[in-house]
């Protein structure tokens, strides 16, 4: 069965048009992985590259947070594109309200799509007939035109799985084995060696599928900092790792980017790490920014 693009779906996410001011915030929060502060001091800011963010940046309901030292009210959309920002700080960030479906335009140099939301209906159907942003998305991510980072989902399942309501987010689904995609967890804390992090109650799971675990990283979520759970908020820091690595690697296409990540993932600072829950790993930026080049 086809799910026709009239049927609503709900969504699970958010986006925001950064001023200037944020965007040149360069300061290491206690919310974000250290390692971040040394990138940027090699000069590495995600300068000429793009992450747009699509999400809620016009409803009315907003969110309690504290990215940069002060308790804000913001639309989910307008927290992810901040944080993505913040992470990397000379990246150009563009935002995108769910209300647009066109489908999504690529800028020059390297694109990093930030997707914290889900496209959530009844399981059963066998195929989408999707709007022409998600058809643009999942044509980009198919042919490596674009990093897509992809919030991996909140319901404690595999990705691709129903949920206890039997629900199922259709976008995780039809994401699964594009190339340049990747799936984001959420970890309760940043992993070190000494101090191992576990995934987080609520995040999805890579799940028993090879392909999916190939493409799937955590990442810490400290919530009990800044007041936001979800995977939502482990999404833009890979945005972020994506956009700063495409300013060191100027050559590197978004699938050379895309298995960087992936393949510089670490497992020793997870505890209990399997790659039935936390896939590749946690993202390293340290790690995938250490080559002299990449292929």
């Amino acid at each position: 069965m086809t799910i026709p693009r009239s049927l609503s779906l709900a969504f699970k996410a958010a986006a925001l048009v950064l001023t200037a001011s944020v965007a040149s915030a360069q300061e290491v929060r206690p919310w974000m992985p250290s390692d971040i502060g040394q990138a940027w001091n090699l000069g590495y800011k995600g300068q000429k590259t793009t992450i747009t963010v699509i999400d809620d940046f016009r409803s009315n309901y907003g969110i309690h947070g504290d990215l940069r030292g002060r308790t804000e009210l913001l639309r989910h959309g307008e927290w992810t594109a901040l944080e993505a920002g913040m992470m990397a700080p000379k990246a150009t960030v563009l935002t995108r309200d769910f209300s647009n479906t066109k489908a999504v335009k690529l800028r020059r140099g390297l694109n990093t799509l930030n997707l914290s939301y889900g496209m959530i209906a009844k399981d059963g159907y066998s195929a989408i007939n999707w709007s022409a942003r998600e058809t643009s998305i999942i044509k980009y991510a198919r042919d490596g035109k674009a990093v897509i980072v992809k919030a991996a989902g909140n319901d404690g399942i595999a990705v691709g799985a129903a949920n206890a309501s039997g629900m199922v987010d259709y976008l995780n689904r039809d994401l699964v084995g594009k190339k340049s995609a990747i799936f984001v967890g959420a970890l309760n804390a940043h992993g070190s060696v000494d101090r191992p992090a576990s995934l987080a109650w609520y995040s999805n799971t890579a799940g028993s599928n090879p392909t999916v675990q190939n493409q799937f990283l955590v990442v810490g979520v400290t919530g009990n900092t800044t007041g936001l759970y979800g995977t939502s908020f482990a999404a833009p820091i890979v945005s972020g790792y994506a956009a700063v690595l495409g300013s060191k690697f100027t050559k590197a296409n978004p699938t050379q980017i895309t298995n960087q990540l992936l393949n510089t993932a670490r497992t020793d600072t997870i505890r209990g790490y399997s790659a039935d829950l936390h896939g590749r790993g946690e993202a390293s930026i340290s790690r995938a920014l250490a080559p002299v080049s990449i292929r």
